[in-house]
């Protein structure tokens, strides 16, 4: 036999599927997906936790300044959303998505810990001072931080795009039934998600701002190595496809995932692939860009308002994005039990809308979102000017809370749209055997995104102080015209959305009736 594992024709049935034992198997379904969800939610907890309000971090003990604090953020968050490309192609060709999802979580959970050593311990600490001060952190320090986060951001790559391919593997395309309930299965993984984001944002963000960053990265260390036990618990119950080839070594199908090229595919070529998926991916960066704004301007904005409710409780700033999830966890119910039954009886397709249609219609709400946070900003403004606190930023701005949470509303319920519909079209349209890979295409689209946001920040920030000017993101936000940024985004997203359409109307599905 060729030992060349791309050129063997010892091929299995793509639509088998195998058990821990290797035998052909009918496990998988609702029962292992929900195990593979719940490792989702603890995930996303532990990587929302840490994601959600760094820039916090960033601008506080690390005594970096607002513009770097938010190049840091995209830069970090890019470099984790690409990271899935290298690393799910090793999955689908040699390591298997199993056994990544394994070693990945025993890094993420290393990565994790290290990050909270460097939150509590003296040595690896800059020391706060009795005015509420950092001094400043050594080499040693900030490196050591550093390389805690990109542990977690590296382990982070092998992890996600495994787990959601894994997740969709449990249910049979050849089957109508379960067909189905892979596209649900979409929505409610996000759901799942979102969910859990709900208590990360809302209950972590308090504990960072309030009660100490050790437990503040502790807590998400502590869900990531519940996340590996929720997986290894669900074992026994999973589907492991069959859709490889056997080589030599005789890897057992759940360690490898060797694609093979054969008469009937040798048209989907990888190349090929990713040449037709390539103009889709193009027209979803400026998207990718908007959504990199909650975690860092969005968080910054509403730490200058009023966040109290009631009489005692202020909300931290980093939980208003509590309200992006719960648009989220309200909307994608909606969607998956009346939206789509209604349309599927009218348009004939299984998910009621296309992917690519569900893709755009949340591209398109992402510009109103942009078009509202401008206005909001606006708002801001003026009613800095009106109380003369333009040089007094300590100073809470008698401006209520409420007034930013529309812009989240509408930003969630543009990722029920296009996170979900993007999620399933990359999954869906390349070959069995490189799903894993097709999802990391689809978080690349958000690495591109915030490294494309980063770089735009910086631009952006350099030009507007030529000549002595304020930057459009100055330290002092009362200063600030994060108002033209927005506008900015909102204009250049409504040109994004005109060329996706057109783009989007040439492409040709690899099935019928998606």
């Amino acid at each position: 036999m060729d030992s060349n594992p791309l050129l063997s024709t010892n091929i299995v049935d793509e639509s088998a599927s195998v058990d821990r034992g290797k035998r052909l198997s009918k496990g998988g379904g609702w029962t292992s997906a929900l195990f593979i969800i719940g490792v989702e939610m603890a995930e996303r907890f532990a990587y929302y936790g840490v994601s959600m309000n760094l820039i916090t971090y960033l601008t506080g003990p690390l005594g970096e300044s607002t513009a770097t604090a938010a190049s840091n953020v995209n830069l970090w968050s890019g470099s984790s959303l690409l990271l899935p490309i290298p690393l799910g192609l090793v999955a689908d060709i040699w390591v298997g998505r199993y056994l990544t999802i394994i070693v990945a979580s025993v890094l993420y959970f290393l990565g994790l810990t290290m990050l909270t050593l460097s939150a509590v311990l003296p040595d690896l600490r800059p020391k706060q001072l009795s005015d509420g001060t950092f001094t400043t952190p050594t080499s040693f320090q900030t490196a050591f931080f550093f390389v805690s986060l990109y542990m977690a951001a590296f382990a982070q790559g092998g992890h996600k795009p495994c787990v959601q391919a894994f997740g969709a593997d449990q249910f049979d395309d050849n089957d109508a039934t379960e067909k189905k309930s892979k596209s649900s299965f979409f929505n409610w993984w996000y759901f799942g998600m979102s969910f859990s984001t709900v208590f990360t944002v809302a209950g972590l963000s308090y504990v960072q701002d309030n009660i100490g960053w050790g437990f503040g990265f502790g807590i998400p260390s502590a869900a990531m190595a519940f996340a590996l036990f929720i997986f290894l618990l669900g074992t026994k119950t999973y589907r492991f496809p069959a859709s490889i080839t056997q080589n030599q070594n005789h890897l057992p199908p759940s360690y490898g995932c060797h694609f093979v090229i054969d008469n009937e595919k040798e048209e989907e070529s990888k190349i090929m692939v990713v040449m037709k998926l390539l103009p889709i991916w193009a027209t979803c960066l400026i998207y990718a860009v908007v959504y990199s704004q909650s975690g860092t301007f969005f968080t910054k904005q509403g730490g200058t308002i009023d966040g109290r409710i009631g009489s005692t409780f202020e909300v931290p700033p980093a939980a208003l994005q509590t309200f992006i999830s719960l648009s989220i966890v309200i909307s994608i119910p909606v969607y998956d039990r009346v939206i789509v039954p209604t349309l599927r009886k009218s348009t004939g397709t299984p998910y009621g809308i296309t992917m690519l249609q569900r893709i755009g219609t949340g591209i398109f709400l992402s510009v109103i979102s942009m078009v509202v946070a401008a206005l909001v900003e606006i708002k801001r403004l003026k009613t800095i000017e009106e109380y003369g606190l333009i040089d007094s930023p300590e100073i809470m701005i008698p401006m209520s809370l409420w007034w930013m949470v529309p812009q989240y509303i509408i930003y969630g319920m543009a990722d029920t749209f296009t996170m979900v519909g993007l999620q399933e079209f990359f999954y869906d349209q390349v070959p069995d055997g490189l799903r894993s890979l097709g999802l990391a295409l689809y978080l690349s689209i958000f690495g591109i995104g915030s490294f494309l946001s980063s770089a735009l920040v910086s631009v952006i920030d350099n030009m507007s102080r030529r000549g002595g000017g304020e930057s459009w993101f100055a330290d002092n936000l009362n200063r600030a015209h994060l108002d033209y940024f927005y506008w900015l985004l909102a204009g250049v997203s409504a040109v994004q959305f005109i060329i996706y359409i057109l783009i989007s109307k040439c492409y040709v599905y690899k099935k019928k009736n998606v």
